[in-house]
């Protein structure tokens, strides 16, 4: 039952889900857009990059772009939590970044729920074990982001992915969703200790 959720139905619930949400939430996503045109000074209202997907294939990701582009005088890119605007501080804490990856799941790039899409430099880094998180579609949300999102040690996310590989049923499904939206609304785990957005991953020192 497992395998038969996984491989046919959670796409398809992930498709309507999709269209209901980009229907329904237009109107914030117009407004955001233009918000954040605005607060970025010219850099922008989205944010698109290369990802590894399901089998490690690359997409390019649709996010809200949080931060400026903003650079020193030898033109190197501002530390993160100088570029993090007052506005997108708010459109990140409250997951609204996260909105536009609904295209993504619409073009099959991404599921709801599953490991969430790292950097394509990640890939050469990781164990056998960890690159299994490659097994299922990427997701907006997932178990490692309801059991503590970036507040997580690198180490303890990639065990969760791979937990939700092993065990990824509607049921579980269900969960995720609840866990968000109890995350979302209390805003926990939104970044690492001392830093404005999760430190880069290194690899297994």
């Amino acid at each position: 039952m497992r395998c038969l959720y996984s491989k046919y139905i959670k796409r398809g619930f992930g498709i309507i889900i999709s269209l209901v949400a980009l229907i329904c939430l237009s109107p914030l996503l117009l407004v955001v857009t233009i918000w954040l045109h605005f607060a970025n000074k010219g850099a922008g209202a989205f944010f698109l990059q290369e990802r590894p997907g399901k089998d490690a294939k690359t997409f390019k990701i649709i996010k809200f772009k949080t931060m400026t582009d903003e650079r020193d005088e030898d033109g190197n890119l501002l530390p993160d939590s100088h570029r993090l605007t007052r506005v997108g501080r708010f459109v990140r804490s409250t997951s609204i970044d996260e909105l536009p990856q609904l295209i993504n799941v619409l073009k099959g790039d991404m599921a709801i729920i599953g490991p969430r899409p790292l950097l394509v430099e990640y890939l050469p880094l990781y164990t056998v074990e960890q690159a299994r998180r490659h097994e299922v579609r990427p997701g907006i949300t997932g178990w490692a982001q309801c059991h503590g999102r970036n507040s997580l040690s690198w180490d303890e996310k990639f065990k969760l992915d791979v937990w939700y590989v092993d065990h990824c049923t509607f049921i579980t499904d269900v969960k995720v969703i609840l866990y968000t939206i109890k995350k979302v609304i209390i805003r926990d785990g939104i970044s690492h200790d001392g830093q404005a957005t999760m430190e880069s991953f290194k690899g297994n020192i």
